[in-house]
Protein backbone atom coordinates (compact mmCIF):
# COMPACT_ATOMS: atom_id res chain seq x y z
CA UNK A 1 0.00 0.00 0.00
CA UNK A 2 1.35 3.75 -1.16
CA UNK A 3 0.11 7.03 0.35
CA UNK A 4 -1.18 9.54 -1.80
CA UNK A 5 -1.00 13.21 -0.54
CA UNK A 6 -3.98 15.65 -2.02
CA UNK A 7 -3.67 19.24 -0.50
CA UNK A 8 -7.35 21.31 -0.81
CA UNK A 9 -8.14 24.32 -0.57
CA UNK A 10 -11.91 25.07 0.28
CA UNK A 11 -14.18 23.90 3.00
CA UNK A 12 -16.02 21.59 0.61
CA UNK A 13 -14.04 20.61 -2.48
CA UNK A 14 -14.21 18.25 -4.87
CA UNK A 15 -10.56 17.29 -6.88
CA UNK A 16 -10.26 14.70 -9.56
CA UNK A 17 -7.59 12.52 -8.72
CA UNK A 18 -7.82 10.07 -11.72
CA UNK A 19 -4.32 11.48 -12.92
CA UNK A 20 -2.45 11.43 -9.86
CA UNK A 21 -3.90 7.49 -9.20
CA UNK A 22 -2.88 6.41 -12.48
CA UNK A 23 0.91 7.83 -12.53
CA UNK A 24 1.16 5.89 -9.46
CA UNK A 25 -0.19 2.75 -11.14
CA UNK A 26 2.53 3.69 -14.15
CA UNK A 27 5.22 3.31 -11.94
CA UNK A 28 4.36 0.18 -10.18
CA UNK A 29 4.90 -3.55 -12.16
CA UNK A 30 2.23 -3.99 -14.64
CA UNK A 31 -0.20 -5.66 -12.85
CA UNK A 32 -3.79 -6.70 -13.04
CA UNK A 33 -6.43 -7.02 -10.64
CA UNK A 34 -8.71 -4.45 -8.08
CA UNK A 35 -7.29 -0.88 -7.17
CA UNK A 36 -8.79 0.23 -3.85
CA UNK A 37 -8.08 3.65 -3.16
CA UNK A 38 -9.22 4.54 0.56
CA UNK A 39 -9.47 8.05 3.10
CA UNK A 40 -8.37 7.27 5.94
CA UNK A 41 -10.32 10.37 7.52
CA UNK A 42 -13.67 11.09 8.77
CA UNK A 43 -14.44 14.40 7.38
CA UNK A 44 -13.43 13.04 3.94
CA UNK A 45 -14.57 11.06 1.09
CA UNK A 46 -13.84 9.28 -1.95
CA UNK A 47 -15.95 8.25 -4.89
CA UNK A 48 -15.93 7.13 -8.58
CA UNK A 49 -17.97 10.03 -10.75
CA UNK A 50 -18.82 12.10 -13.55
CA UNK A 51 -15.53 13.64 -14.87
CA UNK A 52 -16.55 15.41 -17.88
CA UNK A 53 -19.37 17.90 -16.99
CA UNK A 54 -18.37 20.35 -14.05
CA UNK A 55 -21.72 21.12 -13.43
CA UNK A 56 -22.54 17.65 -12.38
CA UNK A 57 -19.92 17.75 -9.36
CA UNK A 58 -21.92 21.61 -8.59
CA UNK A 59 -25.00 19.43 -8.56
CA UNK A 60 -23.71 17.25 -5.99
CA UNK A 61 -22.17 20.04 -3.56
CA UNK A 62 -25.69 22.26 -4.12
CA UNK A 63 -27.75 18.54 -2.85
CA UNK A 64 -25.24 17.55 -0.35
CA UNK A 65 -25.37 21.16 1.21
CA UNK A 66 -29.44 20.91 1.33
CA UNK A 67 -29.04 17.32 2.93
CA UNK A 68 -26.82 18.07 5.12
CA UNK A 69 -26.63 22.43 5.71
CA UNK A 70 -23.19 23.48 7.09
CA UNK A 71 -25.05 24.81 10.68
CA UNK A 72 -28.23 22.43 11.34
CA UNK A 73 -28.03 22.68 15.40
CA UNK A 74 -25.36 19.78 15.24
CA UNK A 75 -24.03 18.50 18.97
CA UNK A 76 -20.80 17.83 17.68
CA UNK A 77 -18.80 20.30 19.52
CA UNK A 78 -15.70 20.70 16.82
CA UNK A 79 -18.15 22.48 14.42
CA UNK A 80 -17.41 19.95 11.62
CA UNK A 81 -20.58 17.72 12.17
CA UNK A 82 -21.83 18.58 8.81
CA UNK A 83 -18.45 17.01 7.53
CA UNK A 84 -18.67 14.14 9.22
CA UNK A 85 -22.07 12.92 8.02
CA UNK A 86 -21.30 14.49 4.60
CA UNK A 87 -18.22 12.08 4.38
CA UNK A 88 -20.27 9.29 5.33
CA UNK A 89 -22.99 9.75 3.05
CA UNK A 90 -19.81 9.66 0.19
CA UNK A 91 -17.70 6.88 1.87
CA UNK A 92 -14.19 6.11 2.09
CA UNK A 93 -13.31 3.83 -0.13
CA UNK A 94 -13.63 2.96 -3.90
CA UNK A 95 -12.84 -0.25 -5.90
CA UNK A 96 -11.83 -0.53 -10.12
CA UNK A 97 -10.22 -3.03 -11.95
CA UNK A 98 -6.66 -2.62 -13.20
CA UNK A 99 -5.66 -4.47 -16.29
CA UNK A 100 -2.31 -4.50 -17.78
CA UNK A 101 -1.48 -1.76 -14.99
CA UNK A 102 -4.07 0.78 -16.33
CA UNK A 103 -7.13 1.68 -14.53
CA UNK A 104 -10.10 1.05 -16.29
CA UNK A 105 -12.75 2.93 -15.93
CA UNK A 106 -15.97 4.49 -17.57
CA UNK A 107 -15.56 7.02 -20.88
CA UNK A 108 -16.83 9.85 -18.34
CA UNK A 109 -15.75 8.02 -15.08
CA UNK A 110 -13.14 9.64 -12.43
CA UNK A 111 -11.67 9.25 -9.03
CA UNK A 112 -12.45 12.06 -6.87
CA UNK A 113 -10.93 12.99 -3.28
CA UNK A 114 -14.35 14.63 -1.43
CA UNK A 115 -13.04 17.42 0.83
CA UNK A 116 -16.04 18.24 3.46
CA UNK A 117 -13.49 20.31 6.23
CA UNK A 118 -10.83 21.91 4.42
CA UNK A 119 -8.55 23.42 3.78
CA UNK A 120 -6.37 20.79 4.78
CA UNK A 121 -3.32 18.58 3.29
CA UNK A 122 -5.14 14.69 3.18
CA UNK A 123 -3.73 11.40 2.75
CA UNK A 124 -5.33 9.00 0.02
CA UNK A 125 -4.08 5.75 0.62
CA UNK A 126 -3.57 3.11 -3.01
CA UNK A 127 -3.16 -0.37 -3.16
CA UNK A 128 -3.82 -2.95 -6.62
CA UNK A 129 -4.27 -6.37 -5.62
CA UNK A 130 -3.86 -9.13 -8.16
CA UNK A 131 -1.02 -10.78 -10.47
CA UNK A 132 1.83 -9.32 -12.29
CA UNK A 133 1.43 -9.11 -15.66
CA UNK A 134 3.72 -11.67 -17.97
Amino acid sequence: MDTLQVGTRQRVEFIDITGQVSQWLAGQPPVSGVLTVFVPHTTAGIMIYENADPDVIRDLTVQLDKLVPFEDNYRHAEGNAAAHIKATFIGSSVQAPVEGGRLQLGTWQGIFFCEFDGPRRRKVQVQVLGAVDG
